[in-house]
């Protein structure tokens, strides 16, 4: 064991004994003192807990590197005094504070409005748990400067989070995210203001969701297809979070009818009880819904995450059997209907525009592209979205924008992943090939077969500590300074550092520069066969990502499985020539 750090976690421990934190707190952080077991004390304190582009993401308990209140105290109170600078003109400074189901996120959400209060900034609170992308809402519909929502989103059970947004309702980006940071450095627990001024906190709640529903009202392409498939057979899973009023509220206001819900999976629960993880990316999480789906003879299983950002598709197969949509195609549905459907009911202007992420499918260019719509790349995350229609805001229509992880947003009065009207979309869509003698899947197979067949893996390799974390540092400098030559047998062909924000054709030696709002830690290969490999380490958790595409060739439907097979195994192949 490394005695300086021993040395160093225990001076820091201490200090948490001695210092201004209650007394359950410090019983705690006794225990692990005198545990002959060191691990757990290096653990929760061998670094703060960082404030990163994010916000905050950790496991909770007691410890600098721990979720509690005295982190998110630190936290908040150095957002606001960013916002007192930033802002240093504007007399009335206001946020919204939201949080998810997890435990201990109502008592997080009171904290940051109470320190809010107390520095004299109005905190709009949510009465209780809401979706995320009402939070972003609120922050529009209410004109105010920032936001802090209590979520991780859909990590597992001992997680919890803090998201900071800006006024525009978006995560925050810079130069306004290095300030926060830098503020957040600066503060000490002593310096944190947790007594509130209850005159500066207003509750919200009924009025804020009817204002939310009715704009997301507003992502609907054709209501007369849902008036003609108003029975469509639904089966929604709010897996124990936010979606659980608000998603069914949103399908009947479309106009659905038949919006069946699992019973154990609406109670509001943080330990996720029925799920081994609340991540609608597993499909184990969805093994309720198809369940129930099968028993009531469901046209499509939906879900949404915790928090309600992300959203998860289950339909059936050409054998009747349940499949699900994995996020690529998810984009890929939504960007096809959304111009397919525009196009036909003469929406569409010639101004309109689509953005995806860097890591997303390439076969959604293909889609814009064919249909002279144009499409924008940007960063991993979605605040990168939201920073594209913010961009473009009174110059071109924003009508859509997604990821590879789960997430859509349909329309432009949120700026964060919305499930509700992602979900309402994606029945409308269901409605519509329905209208027109097709399941969801085969709508997909048609998109395949229209625009060309594509498949995509991600691989999450886990480097958790500081061990860790100096491995992932050295696995991406590695991968600068030699990069692979080929990849499954294909040359690679062109090399694009976000770093350098420099693209390198590999035969001829050409560089030339990349036009993105900042740099990124994120590297990609182009080979000779239409393969793209995306390497990023995580911004919130201890792991290094690997985006994989490949192309293959698909007539027919019944080719699916086929193309699917060889695809599988030209990935393994990648997979082998990165040695992961």
């Amino acid at each position: 064991m490394d005695n300086a750090l021993l040395q160093d976690v225990t001076t820091k421990a201490n200090a948490w004994l001695s210092g201004n934190f209650d007394a359950e707190t410090k019983k705690e952080v006794q225990r692990l003192l005198d545990n002959s077991d060191k691990t757990d004390l290096i653990d929760a304190f061998y670094q703060n807990l960082e404030f990163g582009t994010g916000g905050l993401r950790g496991i909770m308990g007691v410890g600098t590197n721990r979720m509690n209140k005295y982190v998110v105290g630190m936290a908040t109170q150095g957002l606001a005094n960013y916002l007192k600078k930033a802002f240093a003109g504007k007399k009335d400074i206001s946020v919204v504070v939201g949080h998810d189901c997890r435990n201990n996120s109502r008592l997080f959400a009171e904290i940051v409005a109470d320190i809010f209060s107390a520095n004299g900034i109005r905190a709009y609170l949510f009465e209780s748990l809401r979706p995320t992308p009402e939070i972003s809402f609120a922050i529009r519909q209410l004109g105010c400067q920032s936001g802090v929502n209590i979520t991780a989103s859909h990590n597992p059970k001992e997680y919890n989070g803090y998201k900071a947004y800006w006024e525009d309702g978006a995560q925050v980006l810079a130069p306004h995210d290095k300030g926060i940071i830098d503020e957040v450095n600066k503060v000490q627990i002593e310096d944190v203001k947790f007594t509130a001024n209850k005159d500066l906190i207003t509750i919200i709640g009924g009025e804020m969701d009817y204002d939310y529903m009715m704009a997301v009202k507003e992502a609907m392409v054709d209501q007369e297809v849902i008036n003609r498939q108003k029975d469509l057979n639904i089966v929604y899973s709010p897996l124990h979070g936010t979606g659980r009023v608000i998603i069914p509220l949103c399908l009947r206001s479309w106009g659905f009818q038949n919006i069946n819900v699992v019973p154990e999976q609406m109670v509001i629960d943080g330990n996720f009880p029925t799920v081994k993880s609340p991540n609608p990316e597993n499909s184990e999480a969805m093994t309720m819904g198809m369940n129930l789906g099968t028993k009531l003879g469901a046209d499509l299983v939906i879900a949404s995450d915790p928090d309600a950002d992300r959203l998860a598709i289950v339909c059936r197969d050409d054998k009747g059997e349940w499949v699900i949509i994995n996020g690529n195609q998810t984009c890929m549905m939504f960007c096809y209907y959304i111009i397919t459907n525009m196009k036909k009911l003469g929406k569409l202007k010639g101004n309109e525009f689509l953005v995806k992420t860097i890591v997303t499918s390439e076969l959604i260019r293909e889609i814009a592209d064919k249909n002279n719509v144009k499409l924008y790349d940007e960063y991993t995350g979605f605040k990168w979205i939201a920073y594209r229609i913010r961009m473009n805001e009174g110059k071109e229509k924003y009508i859509g924008g997604g990821e590879e992880s789960f997430g859509f947003l349909p329309y432009d009065k949120v700026r964060d992943k919305d499930s509700p009207a992602s979900i309402c979309l994606i029945c409308e869509i269901a409605a519509w090939a329905k209208d027109n003698g097709m399941t969801l899947y085969e709508l997909l197979m048609n998109i395949y077969k229209e625009y060309g067949f594509q498949r995509e893996s991600a691989i999450s390799v886990v480097k958790p500590g500081k061990s860790g974390a100096d491995e992932i540092k050295a696995m991406m400098e590695n991968f600068r300074q030699n990069p692979p030559k080929e990849l499954a047998g294909s040359p690679v062909k062109k090399i694009k550092d976000f770093k350098s924000l420099k693209q390198t054709c590999v035969k001829c030696g050409k560089v030339k520069d990349i036009d993105m709002p900042e740099t990124a830690n994120v590297i990609q290969w182009f080979t000779e066969d239409g393969t793209k490999v995306s390497v990023r380490p995580s911004g919130t958790e201890p792991k290094i990502k690997f985006y994989i595409e490949v192309k293959g060739d698909m007539k027919d439907a019944s080719e699916y499985k086929k193309a699917c097979d060889i695809a599988n195994t030209k990935v393994e192949a990648i997979k082998k020539s990165l040695n992961l």
